[in-house]
């Protein structure tokens, strides 16, 4: 009935928590972005779809993700008063990222 260290070993997976694919709407704050996450919800008694979206706030300890980008968040421990998700992965690069600029400063330096 021995087991295996192996066995005995957290995962590097956390099991139970849950995942969303948003995208970042702010990234003016150190470490930290604003997600929102978009929904189609239909109406109970006429059934036509309306959009919703949720904000989180979450946490980004390497400041890589930026506006527009699309992420994928995990729920967290409390981080601070608002942040309670953590940025996983980039899931896609935002327009302005994609195309190989980095926001603004890709735009002032292509005018100079």
């Amino acid at each position: 009935m021995s087991q295996t260290p192996s066995q005995n070993a957290p995962s590097t997976e956390r099991i139970g928590r849950k995942t969303e694919i948003g995208v970042v709407t702010s990234d003016k704050m150190n470490k930290s972005r604003r997600v929102e996450i978009s929904r189609l919800v239909p109406h109970p008694k006429y059934g036509k779809y309306t959009r919703g979206r949720t904000v989180c706030y979450a946490h980004d300890e390497t400041n890589e993700s930026h506006v527009g980008d699309t992420v994928e968040i995990m729920e967290t421990r409390p981080i601070s008063k608002l942040k309670r998700w953590r940025i996983t992965r980039i899931v896609r690069l935002g327009s302005q990222r994609a195309l190989g600029g980095e926001g603004e400063s890709a735009v002032r330096d292509a005018g100079a």
